[in-house]
């Protein structure tokens, strides 16, 4: 696995969440944590509790979606970090579909690195933004499929002035 500072951080679960404190803050408080990361997939688990639930006695959208954004974005940031010039990256789009309630803890599954690397890279050779589409699987403790995403991750060289 490439090193990078992404890779060094999740292998630390307190530097992570000292991460999260800052950076992230509804992340730490709704429990996410990191199951899985090699720089080609990445898996973040979802508790349901009180942080997480719903009046419907189901994990919230939102929390949903934050769990799933996660774990597109740790591949996203493990490979522009590890790039020897700048590049930004930003959430361009996002859609979502709900398959069966999640009423027990999940964990959203992304396995896009190898896309999101080539998005980066075609983005520091052109020296143009470049645009991906990961899709992030949420599964729930019965292996059954609760939600999928597709986060559009945008990529830009940074001009330096």
């Amino acid at each position: 696995m490439e090193k990078s500072p992404v890779t060094k951080l999740v292998s630390n679960r307190l530097k992570f969440k000292l991460y999260l404190l800052q950076k992230l803050p509804l992340a730490l408080i709704a429990g996410l944590r990191i199951k899985e990361f090699d720089g080609k997939m990445a898996a973040v688990s979802l508790p349901y509790n009180y942080w997480t639930k719903n009046p419907f006695r189901s994990i919230y959208f939102a929390a949903q979606s934050m769990a799933a954004e996660l774990a597109s974005g740790l591949l996203a940031m493990h490979y522009v970090s590890s790039q020897d010039k700048a590049v930004s990256m930003l959430v361009l789009g996002m859609r979502a579909e709900f398959v069966k309630k999640a009423k027990t803890s999940s964990c959203f599954l992304c396995e896009d690195g190898d896309k999101i690397k080539a998005a980066v890279q075609a983005c520091l050779q052109s020296n143009e933004g470049q645009t991906v589409e990961a899709c992030c699987t949420g599964w729930d403790k019965n292996k059954e499929e609760v939600a999928r995403f597709w986060f559009t991750w945008t990529f830009k060289p940074r001009q330096h002035n």
